[in-house]
C-alpha cells in the first residue's frame, strides 16, 4: 500500500528522523493558514500524489511571500499531474504539504527495499540526490553504493562504513548518518515495509542532515499488523475498479488492453493473458477470483470487468477445483443477465462439475461463447480480436 509524503514524514518523526516543519492542506485557505504557522520564508508547497516526478510536472513550488502562497496553492489544488509514474491520465491533486524551505548544502540519495534475488534488505545510496536513481544507475553508476543485510542479522556497523565511506561524509555528519540509518532500518523492518526512499536527503548549511522528500510502500499482505497504517488508506489515488474488487475480496489489476480475463489462480492468470496476447489482441486486466470464490463473487468480477469502457470482449478460464464449474456458470448467468451483456464472451472451462456448468451455459438463453479447449478459446478470441 502507498502513502503520502506527508504521512510517510509522520512516520519519519514517529522513529526521530529528522523532516522539515510542516503540514498538510486541503484548501488554499488551508495552505495560507499553514504557511502562517511556519513564520518564516521561504516555504515549499509540494503537490500529495502517490507519484515521483512532482517538481518536473509543476506540483512542487517554493514561495517567499503569502501572496505566492496563495497563488501556488490555487494553481496546485484540483490540478492533474502528469508524471511518468502516473501515465498520461495523471492524477488530480487533492491536498499540499506545506513546508519550511531548507538551507541545502548537498543533497544526497538514501533507499531500502528487499532483494528478491539474494533474499537480503538492500541499501542504495548515492552522491546524485534530486536525481531520478535510474538515470544515475545507467549513466553513473560509480556514484551508487550498495550495502546488502541479511535480515536474520540485521544492520551492523561494516554496513554503516561501507556506505559511509562511499558518500565520504565528514565525521559530525558520519555519526548523523549512522543514527538515522538505524532508525531508518528499524522503521523499515518494523512497519513491514516494500520500499522506504528519501530523494533527496539533504545536508544542510548548518551540517545537518535533513530528509527533504519521503516515500514508503507498505507489504499489503502484513497491512493487519498496521491499522494506523491501514487508515491513511487514500482510495482516491487508486484506480476505482481496483478499489471495488478488492472489497469484494477479488485479486484485479487494471490494464491498458481490450479484452477482459477471468480466471482462477495467479498462474492460470499469467497464462491466459499470454493467450490474449498470441491471440493477438491485449489483456484488459488481470482477474483472479480464487479458489474459494462463490457465484456471487464470481457475479461481481464479472461485472467489474464488464464496467470498463476498453473492454471490447472477455475470456473466462477456469479449472474447476475447489471453485466448481457449475458455480462459476451460475456467477456469470447471473452477472450477465443483471449487467446486460454487450461484448463477446468466451467460456473456457474444465474439472469439477463441468458438464453441469456447460448446460447451465446453454440454457440460460444468453449469447455466451463456450470453448472446448485452450487452443479453440485462441481461435475464438482472435476472431474477437479481429474483428
Amino acid at each position: 500500500m502507498n502513502i503520502h509524503e506527508y504521512q510517510a514524514k509522520e512516520l519519519f518523526r514517529h522513529y526521530k528522523v529528522p523532516v522539515p516543519a510542516g503540514s498538510v492542506a486541503f484548501t488554499v485557505e488551508e495552505a495560507v493558514v499553514a504557511a502562517r504557522e511556519l513564520g518564516v520564508y521561504p516555504v515549499v508547497i509540494k503537490a500529495q500524489v502517490h507519484a515521483g516526478g512532482r517538481g518536473k510536472a509543476g506540483g512542487v513550488r517554493l514561495v517567499n511571500s503569502e501572496s505566492e502562497v496563495l497563488q501556488a496553492a490555487e494553481e496546485i489544488l484540483g490540478r492533474t499531474i502528469v508524471t511518468k509514474q502516473t501515465g498520461p491520465v495523471g492524477k488530480k491533486v487533492g491536498k499540499v504539504l506545506i513546508e519550511q524551505g531548507q538551507n541545502i548544502a548537498r543533497e544526497l540519495y538514501l533507499s531500502i527495499l528487499p532483494d528478491r534475488a539474494s533474499a537480503q534488505i538492500m541499501i542504495i545510496a548515492s552522491l546524485a540526490g534530486g536525481m531520478d536513481i535510474e538515470d544515475v544507475a545507467a549513466s553513473m553508476p560509480e556514484k551508487i553504493i550498495k550495502a546488502m543485510v541479511n535480515p536474520l542479522i540485521g544492520l551492523q556497523p561494516f554496513h554503516q562504513r561501507q556506505l559511509l565511506f562511499g558518500l565520504d561524509l565528514d565525521k559530525t555528519i558520519a555519526r548523523d548518518f549512522s543514527s538515522l540509518l538505524t532508525r531508518l532500518y528499524q522503521l523499515f523492518t518494523e512497519k513491514d515495509c516494500t520500499m522506504l526512499e528519501i530523494n533527496p536527503l539533504v545536508i544542510t548549511g548548518e551540517n545537518q542532515l535533513v530528509a527533504l522528500d519521503a516515500k514508503i510502500d507498505i507489504d499489503s499482505s502484513a497491512l493487519y499488523r498496521h491499522q494506523d497504517i491501514v487508515d491513511w488508506r487514500d482510495e482516491a489515488e487508486e484506480d476505482p475498479l481496483e478499489v471495488e474488487a478488492a472489497r469484494a475480496g477479488l485479486n484485479y489489476i487494471n490494464l491498458d488492453g481490450n479484452i477482459g480475463n477471468m480466471v482462477n489462480g495467479a498462474g492460470l492468470a499469467m497464462a491466459t493473458m499470454d493467450l490474449i496476447k498470441k491471440a493477438g489482441a491485449e489483456p484488459a486486466n488481470f482477474l483472479d477470483v480464487g479458489g474459494g470464490a462463490n457465484a456471487e463473487m464470481v457475479a461481481e468480477g464479472f461485472r467489474i470487468i464488464l464496467s470498463d469502457p476498453k473492454v471490447k470482449g472477455i475470456l473466462i478460464n477456469i479449472f474447476g477445483g475447489i471453485l466448481r464449474c457449475d458455480v462459476l456458470a451460475e456467477g456469470v448467468v447471473q452477472a450477465a443477465r443483471k449487467s446486460g451483456v454487450t461484448v463477446p464472451v468466451v467460456i473456457r472451462m474444465e474439472g469439477t462439475n463441468v458438464e453441469k456448468g456447460r448446460r447451465m451455459l446453454a440454457d440460460s438463453g444468453l449469447n455466451l461463447i463456450t470453448a472446448v479447449d485452450l487452443a479453440d478459446a485462441a481461435v475464438k478470441i482472435a476472431e474477437i480480436a479481429k474483428s
